[in-house]
């Protein structure tokens, strides 16, 4: 059994012990497994609406955690995705709604406004790290809060003291009639290209641009990629305003295609956070991001047919979530036991 084989049975053991554990926990607390798993199952891929809402979910998944896997990669941990991803939210939605102009400009004004917000908002831990080795953990975890509060005051501010901004116009909107039809009028669009656009992007930065080795490099070894004559503080701000940038579009998922507005926030919404889960669970590979989105997007959205399919809480879906995070960060423990059996099976023979 390779490496390679090993690497992909790890999270899908980790999945498979969660949902048992899962099935554990219903079954303790009076609920019948089975029916809910079923109807998750119907929630997710019941119907062409499922599928296009459950589509529809997953993109700014796939986007947070991009954005959490790419810092990973660079030796950083943003937990401030959730906060970036606010702003890029708000960003869009106020380019959105406050100009008029033809949609092949504004439609990409928006995006970028998001990705920007995202990238500004990336950028103040980026500088600390580089210049005070102030840790990126505790600077991004109290820039979520600012963001919140940040984005509730622009809102009142743009919208005159109400609570939501206005629609954004159809030249900057992501909604498609064509997707919306085919999935029965759900509210998939035409984000998901743009998330499915951004993997091949990131992957490209990383593997293949001397920008993306120096990213890497510094993130393995500050010293050493010193050493060799780069530039360790531009890499550290660099890598924080790329995974800004991701998470800020993670945001425009949400003000140009699901909602095209965003009301004033009464707490975080978990997209965020749910991405550095997302990037685990991928191995923060580009490719690996897009099954752990799509994990975590189909349970968030099939949940919903939970309780009133099956009479199943959705708390327990949040209990299924946290196993199967839990058995991913327990992959260590995976690995070897995989490699010791290889390793019997070996001797075996």
């Amino acid at each position: 059994m390779s490496n390679k084989v090993i690497n992909i049975l790890v999270p899908i053991i980790s999945i498979i012990l969660g949902l048992l554990v899962g099935a554990v926990v219903m079954l303790f607390s009076g609920y019948d497994p089975v029916a809910g798993y079923i109807a998750l199952w119907n929630g997710i891929f019941g119907d062409s609406y499922a599928i296009g809402e459950t589509i529809r979910q997953i993109s700014p998944y796939i986007l947070a955690g991009l954005a959490v896997a790419f810092a990973f990669r660079t030796g950083l941990f943003n937990i401030g995705v959730e906060g970036q991803l606010m702003v890029g939210w708000f960003a869009s939605a106020y380019v959105g709604a406050a100009f008029e102009l033809p949609m092949y400009i504004h439609l990409p004004f928006a995006l970028l406004a998001a990705a920007l917000a995202g990238a500004l908002w990336g950028l103040v831990p980026g500088i600390l790290k580089a210049t005070l080795r102030v840790h990126e953990v505790i600077v991004t975890i109290m820039m979520n809060y600012v963001a919140l509060h940040v984005v509730n005051a622009l809102i009142k501010t743009v919208s005159g003291g109400s609570y939501k901004t206005d629609k954004i116009q159809p030249t900057a909107s992501l909604r498609s009639d064509f997707l919306s039809n085919l999935t029965d009028y759900s509210t998939l669009h035409y984000g998901i290209f743009i998330a499915l656009a951004m993997v091949v992007v990131m992957w490209f930065i990383l593997e293949k641009t001397k920008t993306g080795f120096e990213l890497k490099s510094v993130g393995f070894n500050e010293n050493a990629s010193q050493y060799a004559g780069m530039n360790v503080n531009k890499n550290i701000i660099l890598s924080m305003v790329i995974s800004g940038a991701f998470a800020g579009l993670g945001g425009a998922m949400e003000g140009l295609g699901t909602f095209g507005s965003m009301t004033n926030q009464g707490g975080f919404t978990g997209i965020g956070f749910d991405g550095i889960a997302v990037a685990l669970l991928g191995a923060n590979s580009p490719i690996g991001v897009i099954f752990g989105a799509s994990l975590f997007g189909s349970l968030k959205y099939g949940a919903n047919n939970m309780p009133n399919a099956a009479s199943i809480p959705l708390e327990i879906v949040s209990i299924v979530i946290a196993l199967i995070i839990f058995f991913v960060a327990c992959g260590y423990i995976i690995r070897v036991g995989l490699q010791r059996l290889n390793q019997k099976k070996k001797e075996a023979k």
